[in-house]
């Protein structure tokens, strides 16, 4: 989670989406920091007894996006038009962008552009209150859950890009324990509630089921 990160430089890619301090939110962001803190992930990633599924996302969601957030920005000198003429995670596996508003049909763009657009985008759904109401007692949507799993869907690509593109960089940087670390909570995390359907997560299986394995 976000304090595994507390003693780099705070470089994030996008502005850090803050969960407001004293809100229902918060706190469950502090429990889940809390039991992040005794190493178990499987167990880490449960919904707390008595809270809320939607809500329990919501959290988990922002701090995946900061999480994400700080990890990209660690790499963005290395991830350039030239560099990373396409978005994509090897060889087999390109991605597109679309956000079904501003741009319908997908166009193909660099890494760089298209983690800019993904980026916004979930900043801008994260910060709609009708989607992610941070005020006790308002309801979440009904279509909250199908925003949610887009949102991770394409969380993971950013994952995926850096895993594939960059892990030499992140190595150099000293970063890889980092990278791991939040990975592995991310993926515990949407398996835990069948968030991403497995076919999107192809482009890391091999990594996925190693990480899984060590914690059988």
């Amino acid at each position: 989670m976000s304090f595994l990160f507390g003693n780099r430089s705070s470089k994030t890619f996008k502005p850090k989406k803050n969960i407001p301090e004293g809100s229902h939110q918060y706190e469950l962001l502090k429990h889940a920091e809390a039991t992040l803190g005794s190493g178990n992930l499987r167990q880490a990633v449960m919904l707390p007894e008595g809270e809320d599924l939607n809500e329990w996302i919501a959290v988990n969601t922002v701090d995946f996006f900061n999480q994400i957030n700080m990890l990209y920005g660690t790499i963005t000198e290395f991830c350039t038009e030239t560099s990373c003429s396409v978005m994509s995670a090897g060889p087999r596996y390109e991605y597109h962008w679309a956000d079904g508003t501003n741009i319908k049909k997908p166009i193909k763009c660099s890494a760089p552009k298209y983690i800019d657009y993904l980026m916004t985008w979930v900043q801008d759904q994260l910060d709609d209150e009708t989607l992610f109401p941070s005020k006790i007692g308002v309801p979440f949507p009904k279509n909250f859950m199908s925003v949610a799993k887009t949102i991770l869907k394409r969380l993971f690509r950013v994952y995926a890009h850096i895993y594939h593109q960059h892990f030499d960089s992140v190595m150099q940087l000293q970063e890889e324990a980092h990278l791991n670390t939040s990975f592995k909570h991310f993926i515990f995390f949407v398996q835990e509630f069948n968030l991403i359907d497995r076919r999107e997560l192809a482009p890391l299986q091999d990594l996925i089921e190693k990480l899984g394995s060590k914690d059988r």
